[in-house]
């Protein structure tokens, strides 16, 4: 779609320097911006990039003054970076407004269709399932029986959703993440482990944007359940019976083990290991590579190492840690003049 400068001003409220009909396409970074496409400047860091970019349009703050001559015309705005951020979703709307159904789709006579949903090739939906207004459902997907499904979602290709889960509105899956597959429960019979039947599902509540090839497990019994405006990145594990709070977001390669609830605006880095049946408080902030062992009760703890413990606590040990060397020879070198002293006193 091609908008002008004139028009995005408007719907930014935003002010114009330069040329009001200049027109752009598509959206670049600032530094590779090309003729035709929309940029911003947010960070001062990159405002070198303002004088030479070929962006046609470009976003910037208010207070921007250039020292320089500036070929591309710029909107000024409040807060330039959140500017771009709602132009971003406005051309991805318009991107993604697909709608009808692929012939090479199998949905169950049991499944009522919404007019407005979008359902790509070889989707399959099984029987009973509850699909909302706007949704839109990418290429092989497989949705089980008695699946609901909210208002304005959107599910990626490959994306599996196992029966009776429960998916809020305006949720986005992204490629390969499998929704309420079994929970990891077995129990030992003598030298064999016996499957334990997981009967529960998943809910999603609304707002959640969940990274590609991740996994949600269904719970035991009862549900797992992620709460509203949880962001969880790529490579994700969510085993049995979680509960993550509203807000949290959880960057990739983190793993949760079974029964653990994990409260609201915290925030954890990637790859934290988090061991099962233990509780995390609210607005916790836990650095990459951390392993949370033990519940964590103080509300607002910002947590690194494993296991992980007090952050700045953590990196003065870190900062020992890396004199433990010299500090080995240096003890050795005072063990052997303290047995020296000792042989001298004796005698």
């Amino acid at each position: 779609m091609e908008f002008t400068a004139e028009i995005i001003a408007s719907f930014l409220e935003g002010e114009i320097v330069g040329d009001k009909n200049s027109t752009v396409t598509t959206v670049a970074k600032i530094e590779e911006g090309k003729k035709g496409s929309l940029s911003f400047l947010a960070n001062s860091k990159y405002e070198k990039y303002i004088y030479t970019t070929e962006a046609s349009i470009v976003i910037v703050n208010r207070d921007f003054t250039a020292t320089s001559e500036v070929s591309a015309t710029l909107v000024k705005v409040d807060d330039a970076y959140k500017a771009f951020a709602q132009l971003l979703e406005l051309y991805a709307a318009n991107k993604s407004d697909r709608t009808g159904v692929n012939s090479q789709s199998f949905i169950d006579t049991d499944t009522q269709l919404p007019d407005d949903i979008y359902i790509g090739a070889f989707v399959s939906i099984g029987k009973n399932v509850k699909l909302g207004k706007n949704v839109k459902i990418y290429a092989s997907v497989s949705i089980d029986n008695n699946v609901t499904i909210g208002d304005n979602a959107t599910i990626y290709p490959s994306v599996t959703i196992y029966d009776d889960t429960v998916i809020g509105n305006d949720v986005t899956i992204h490629s390969g993440s499998v929704i309420g597959s079994d929970g990891f429960g077995f129990a030992p019979e003598g030298d064999i482990f016996k499957k334990v039947p997981q009967i529960g599902n998943v809910i999603i509540e609304d707002n959640v944007d969940i990274g590609s090839n991740s996994v949600i497990d269904r719970a035991t019994m009862g549900s797992t359940i992620i709460k509203n405006g949880v962001k969880l990145d790529n490579l994700i594990q969510i085993a049995h019976n979680v509960e993550i709070g509203k807000n949290t977001v959880i960057a990739a390669q983190v793993g949760v083990a079974g029964s653990t609830k994990i409260g609201e605006n915290c925030v954890f880095g990637g790859q934290v290991g988090v061991s099962g049946h233990i509780t995390v408080a609210n607005k916790v902030m836990v650095s990459s590579q951390s392993g949370i062992s033990n519940t964590i009760k103080q509300e607002g703890a910002i947590l690194m190492g494993s296991p992980a413990y007090d952050a700045s606590t953590c990196r003065r040990s870190i900062v020992v840690q890396k004199s433990l060397p010299k500090l080995s020879m240096q003890v050795s070198k005072l063990e052997k003049e303290l047995a020296e002293l000792k042989s001298l006193i004796q005698k």
